[in-house]
């Protein structure tokens, strides 16, 4: 251990790097020439930017460095990515000063300091069609979910009007849900002329149906059931748009979201989510384990004195998680099937929640493989687990049975 005081020299790898401090408003820029700082503060309008890539490009700027501050660093990197220099997104975690005397034209300098000895590792950011395609699926995934906010809200007006049709309906928004709530929006009272409407399977239902549907709906409270039926138009509407632009963008893709989703639990929109976060080249993971590190789809780790202290995934990309938990849910309920039989396996022990956070996992890993090897899924059968371990699984039925009072005698088929 060196003595106290004493300074350990790092060499310097870069001699022209600059560090930049992002904020809303203004960018806090400290460039380093040959040990020699000049510092400037910029805005963050266009032509300010433009300035600053400018005095880089004049300074011989190789290297940048900044925080990934929210998203007020996109518009530096969309601007600086083109100019030869190396930009580097960071983790701000990763490079946080020594506590005491913080101010942004220390934190500048402190940012342009690390890249000269090799001390940071940029963040993945993907190309611009990928970047452009990922805020298509993100906002596209936002209407969904602000659609289905709005459902909740229907069901709600329905409960407060004392009519039970999502007691009786699956799907309160179906067809034949559609139509008696259009039927209750026009001024329509009477049970049977609503449970008339009933299509399907539901038309079993009739004589629920007339109990559900008898109820007290005032005048505001039609008002509200027809603006929230446009608003769900809407939400349809502009998700269709959508779904159409991201299939054009998708296109070069479609061999591999066409194997994804062989895949049981998978379908088209999970795909294409999995694909514009992910993309096809896995060269840049060496491994699954590391796609699903990256991904923050494995255990934590996190040890002190020989202890273990927490297992919680991290914080990893949320339109990626909630792909992996939404074809999870759907793969555990899929019939005769290795990743149900999975699921079931884990939740009996664990829990349904961790069961499902490792089930995506186990979905991950197999994506990274279909992608790479460029291949399709290939399902092991429900009776894997039973023929891997076929003594295991025997000892515990013999004594399951015995448990019972039974005596068995046991004979190898031939």
């Amino acid at each position: 251990m060196p003595a106290a005081g004493r300074v350990i020299a790092v060499e310097v790898l870069y001699q022209r790097c600059c560090g930049l401090d992002v904020h809303k408003k203004a960018v806090t820029a400290c460039l380093v020439t040959r040990g020699e700082k000049e510092k400037r503060i910029f805005g963050t309008t266009t032509d300010a930017l433009l300035e600053l890539a400018d005095w880089l490009a004049a300074s011989g700027c190789t290297h940048v460095a900044m925080e990934s501050t929210g998203v007020y660093w996109k518009p530096i990197y969309n601007l600086l990515e083109s100019t030869g220099m190396e930009v580097l997104v960071v983790n701000a975690q990763h490079i946080k000063a020594v506590p005491g005397r913080k101010t942004d034209v220390k934190d500048a300098e402190w940012i342009a300091d690390l890249p000269r000895h090799g001390l940071l590792r940029g963040s993945f950011i993907p190309d611009r069609p990928q970047r452009e395609l990922l805020e298509l699926v993100r906002y596209r995934r936002s209407l969904i979910q602000e659609r289905s906010r709005e459902i909740n809200r229907v069901q709600k007006v329905l409960e407060g009007a004392n009519i039970k049709l999502g007691s009786v309906a699956t799907n309160v928004l179906g067809v034949s849900g559609r139509a008696m709530l259009e039927a209750l929006v026009r001024g329509e009272e009477d049970p049977s002329a609503l449970a008339a409407l009933a299509r399907a399977r539901l038309k079993k239902k009739e004589g629920e149906l007339k109990r559900a549907l008898r109820g007290m709906l005032g005048a505001h409270q039609r008002m509200l059931l027809a603006t929230q039926l446009r608003h769900i138009d809407f939400h349809d509407q502009e998700i269709a748009r959508l779904d159409v632009e991201i299939a054009e963008r998708m296109r070069p893709f479609e061999g591999d979201l066409k194997r994804v989703g062989t895949l049981p639990g998978v379908g088209r929109r999970t795909s294409e989510e999995i694909v514009a976060v992910t993309r096809t080249d896995m060269s840049r993971f060496p491994s699954a384990h590391h796609l699903a590190s990256w991904a923050k789809m494995c255990p934590g780790n996190e040890e002190s004195a020989g202890k273990r202290r927490s297992g919680r995934t991290g914080r990893g990309n949320p339109l990626l998680r909630g792909a992996l938990a939404e074809a999870a849910w759907a793969a555990s309920y899929t019939k005769n099937t290795y990743l149900s039989a999975y699921y079931h396996r884990l939740a009996s022990r664990r829990g349904r929640k961790r069961a499902v956070v490792a089930l995506g996992h186990t979905i991950l890993r197999i994506i990274y493989h279909i992608l790479k090897d460029k291949t399709t899924y290939q399902d092991l059968r429900p009776d894997y687990f039973d023929r891997k371990n076929k003594e295991a699984t025997v000892r515990r039925t013999l004594r399951r049975l015995e448990a019972l009072g039974y005596s068995v005698e046991i004979y190898q088929v031939a």
